[in-house]
């Protein structure tokens, strides 16, 4: 499974989510290219939703998918702690959710069943533990996270 090095080195282990083990993969890309743990992609690159793959998951299970931000508004200042950009609940476990320096983190629970997971009421302020602590969601079974800057305009030009 994965190597939490780069989530620790990131310090998602820590501010976004507890040490875990890792006990299904994760793939998720943007435009065909492939997210690694710690990548930096440009905000140019991140515009449309990306393919989120379960693997090694079960027709038996279901999954619910956080993106967050814990850099807001900015990582020198995090005052506002996370905001919750994206969730999906319900993912059958052999399917795919297609779907300055900002850390962007996808977090992978496994749910106790279908239909258990409580949308959040507010997306500002969100905290991944309490939300998975609330959902009896436990530990995450996957992590991927990326930075990402401001670009100017003459690099996302020349990027496309």
């Amino acid at each position: 499974m994965a190597n939490l090095e780069p989530l620790i080195l990131g310090r998602v282990v820590g501010d976004v989510i507890d040490h875990f083990i890792p006990s299904v993969r994760m793939c998720v890309t943007y435009n065909n290219k492939r997210v690694y743990n710690g990548c930096e992609l440009l905000p140019s690159s991140v515009t449309f939703k990306p393919r989120v793959q379960v693997l090694d998951g079960d027709l038996k299970s279901f999954f619910t998918l956080v993106m967050t931000d814990p850099d807001v508004p900015g990582p020198s200042d995090r005052y506002l702690k996370e905001h919750l950009q994206w969730i999906v609940t319900d993912i059958p476990g052999t399917t795919d959710a297609t779907f300055g320096i900002h850390r962007f983190a996808f977090i992978l629970f496994k749910q106790i069943r279908r239909g258990s997971v409580v949308a959040p009421g507010n997306r500002d302020r969100f905290c991944t533990k309490l939300f998975a602590e609330q959902n009896q969601l436990g530990l995450p079974v996957a992590v991927v996270y990326f930075n990402c800057q401001r670009e100017t305009a003459a690099r996302s030009r020349s990027v496309r």
